[in-house]
């Protein structure tokens, strides 16, 4: 591990700010200082990196990721080092490994895979897992196999918290028994999600005060809006309690709604990647839990034509987000950083450059690609 380091000459771009030829100090994993090159003082045992021309980012985070390089987390759990140890190249410095409907013994699994980090690991931090499942609705299941699908239980049955590498759960809320399992899960720290749903707006609603704070890839797995039966996307959309997950691959939904999304929106606007096995990879058959899914180019799909998953990185989502909206780098940063730092209760320490923070940094050429990634202020990639 690196000691100290410092990033030089780079434009240091924020929500908050931008700086030109700016430098950044790192020591033990943390950001101590920032500010113009030539007027930071830097120790002489920091090591340089000269970052002219590119410009300094806050880190990466990915809120639904599903695998990706030719691996799928739910088929095997074990995978999550492996793609987490890749992740960076996107610039992802930590993420959410997503479990979809399984048995709950395939989700207990990854639990403990979460446990056991593998010696001098170096890579993309998970930072607990989203189980994306089995409490949905089978009416829009979408890529999850129903055949594992359940009723909501007693929140005493589950062992889900972020002591126990739980951080997200998507349910669909309309379900008997999940509100009940909603504010449960909520009372212990987990961030509960709507997703795969048929809810009504009353529905919606009633799992939004019972402590649900997040939309699961909107529009996608929930029915269409309607002006006089509004329903889960009306619900999510008006109620500022709730963050607003969004796959902006421009297939799961069409750039012209993702601009009005960002219009409406942008504030809790969280940029997810659903990521699946074919992340990375070419064209081909893979796997996404038990269900094999023909990948082409443009998207990946179960044999019915249902979509089931993306194959676009984040970075790729930033890049379309810009295409689609017209907002500049720094507008849109906050959906992949301090948004989603902000709902996993981290925003004190990752998702912003600035003193006392993670050194989790990510430095991109000036068409917005990745040269780069650090995490605790160790480089994990290099383009």
């Amino acid at each position: 591990m690196v000691n100290m380091l410092c990033i030089q000459q780079a434009t240091i771009v924020t929500p908050d700010t931008i700086l030109e030829n700016g430098s950044v100090l790192i020591e033990d994993g943390r950001i101590q200082a920032l500010g113009p090159t030539g007027e930071l003082a830097m120790p002489m045992e920091a090591e340089r990196l000269n970052a002219a021309g590119l410009l300094l980012v806050p880190g990466f985070i990915d809120l639904q990721c599903n695998g990706g390089f030719g691996l799928d987390f739910t088929h095997d759990p074990a995978t999550i080092w492996r793609v987490a140890a890749r992740l960076p190249r996107y610039g992802v410095t930590s993420f959410l490994p997503t479990i979809i409907t399984s048995p709950l013994a395939t989700m207990k699994q990854a639990q403990q895979v979460m446990g056991r980090r593998p010696a001098a690991f170096s890579g993309a931090e998970p930072l607990g897992l989203h189980l994306e499942g089995p409490f949905l609705n089978a009416a829009k299941k979408g890529a999850h196999n129903p055949i594992h699908l359940q009723m909501p239980p007693a929140v005493e049955s589950l062992d889900w918290s972020p002591e126990t590498a739980v951080s997200l759960v998507t349910l669909a809320p309309e379900l008997p028994g999940a509100v009940a399992l909603a504010a449960a899960l909520t009372e212990r720290g987990v961030i509960v999600s709507a997703g795969h749903s048929l809810a009504s707006f009353e529905e919606a609603m009633a799992g939004i005060e019972s402590g649900i704070g997040y939309a699961t890839h909107l529009f996608n797995a929930m029915p269409a809006l309607h002006h006089r039966q509004p329903g889960l996307l009306a619900a999510v959309l008006a109620d500022e309690r709730v963050t607003i997950g969004l796959i902006v691959d421009g297939v799961h939904v069409h750039p012209a709604l993702v601009k009005v999304i960002w219009q409406a929106v942008a504030d809790r606007l969280n940029i997810v990647t659903d990521a699946m096995a074919a992340l990375g990879m070419p064209p081909g058959q893979y796997q996404i839990g038990d269900q094999i899914v023909q990948v082409t180019e443009e998207s990946a799909l179960l044999a019915d034509g249902t979509l089931a998953g993306c194959i676009v990185s984040l970075d790729g989502m930033l890049r379309n987000l810009m295409a689609f909206t017209g907002c500049s780098l720094a507008e849109a940063l906050p959906t992949l950083t301090t948004i989603p730092a902000r709902l996993l209760e981290l925003s004190e320490r990752k998702g912003m450059i600035a003193p006392g923070f993670d050194a989790d940094l990510v430095l991109l050429t000036a068409d917005h690609q990745v040269r780069y990634s650090f995490v605790n202020g160790n480089l994990v990639y290099e383009a």
